[in-house]
């Protein structure tokens, strides 16, 4: 079964944020994409991903998004994830520490015309601040 333009657009984010080409957000991202669980200083739409995954793969470079499960429903898409990436640059004000990361997040997102328009989501933040040894195991 071949896969619906949601389900295409969910993986070609997860590939764009693995290859670093953060350009090409706005192919699969629509432009008041509304981010219900923004980082802090993201804004909206595919300069919002952008900003947010630039500073992402600042500080681990090697980051990649693996999908575990995908599901979709009508016009939302839900995956669990993992995030895997080594600590070569600034996280939450936190120096690089060389050390590698291993977290698990959750997205769901729901599309228009094959772009995502709104966003829910949630990523270790706090297991990644504990690997990188910025907070207490």
């Amino acid at each position: 079964m071949a896969d619906t333009p949601n389900i295409a657009a969910t993986k070609r984010f997860g590939e764009i944020v693995n290859t670093g080409d953060l350009d090409a957000f706005h192919e699969v991202v629509a432009d008041g994409c509304v981010d219900n669980d923004p980082a802090p200083d993201q804004g909206t739409g595919p300069e919002g991903f952008k900003t947010f995954f630039t500073g992402m793969r600042a500080a681990f470079p090697d980051l990649k998004v693996e999908p575990r499960t995908l599901v979709a429903d009508g016009d939302q898409v839900a995956f669990a994830y993992e995030i895997t990436g080594t600590h070569k640059g600034v996280f939450s004000g936190v120096t690089a520490t060389g050390k590698p990361i291993k977290v698990r997040g959750m997205q769901i997102g729901r599309f228009e015309n094959g772009k995502m328009v709104e966003r829910w989501g949630s990523s270790d933040e706090l297991g990644i601040l504990k690997q990188i040894g910025a907070a207490p195991v």
